[in-house]
């Protein structure tokens, strides 16, 4: 068997349903939670820590799994991390030699894959672009992002279990302005503010006489 070849310890087959959850504004939280406890840990030899996989995108159908990718000197000296990191209850889980070196780890009290690499290695830049793919274009999620839109108040009230569609939103993204939503409106009233105003607006103003309509040329 193929997993167990790179697996530490028994591999235990998945015999049942695979969980898909709702989007759960408390993941960025439980990262952020993890990266700061790898960073007191690991200190200068943590390079780079990244949410990544489908709990790191707002509003995103996921399994309930915290992907966390850490970026050492080289995943391949276990010596120089793997100690620390099992003191405070990490585990390691998969040891890869032919795949870039990677070592994945289970955590202490969250359910994670903490992805190990090295310095340099591609398939981090890859993991990064594709979850940035999918944080910035709506469509490149397709039918699993969650599209729930603004309701009224009493209909907020009476499903308190409903939010909305901004609600999923990283924060700090909401403060910028950013999402492709914001760029697409931005994007409109820019070619809106370079055309002028419309011709139905001049209408109403009385700024241009319409036409009558038996007078209009036929196509």
């Amino acid at each position: 068997m193929e997993l167990q070849a790179v697996s530490i310890g028994t591999v235990i087959p998945h015999n049942a349903q695979i969980t898909l959850v709702s989007y759960d504004p408390d993941w960025p939280r439980l990262f952020t939670r993890e990266a700061d406890r790898l960073r007191s840990v690991l200190g200068d030899e943590a390079l780079r820590i990244e949410h990544v996989g489908s709990t790191s995108v707002p509003c995103l159908i996921a399994k309930p799994i915290i992907d966390i990718v850490l970026v050492v000197p080289d995943s391949a000296d276990e010596p120089r991390y793997v100690p620390r990191l099992e003191a405070v209850g990490y585990v390691l889980r998969i040891r890869e030699p032919g795949w870039f070196e990677h070592r994945l780890f289970k955590g202490p009290d969250t359910s994670i894959n903490l992805h190990t690499f090295s310095s340099g290695v591609t398939e981090v830049e890859r993991m990064l672009r594709f979850r940035d793919r999918l944080r910035d274009d709506d469509r490149g999620a397709g039918p699993l992002r969650v599209r729930q839109t603004p309701t009224r108040p009493a209909d907020m009230a009476a499903r308190p279990g409903l939010r909305r569609r901004q609600d999923c939103r990283d924060p700090g993204d909401l403060r910028r302005g950013g999402g492709s939503h914001h760029r697409g409106l931005r994007s409109r009233r820019g070619r809106r503010a370079r055309r002028g105003p419309s011709r139905r607006l001049c209408q109403g103003r009385g700024l241009i006489r319409a036409q009558p309509r038996s007078s209009r040329r036929a196509p």
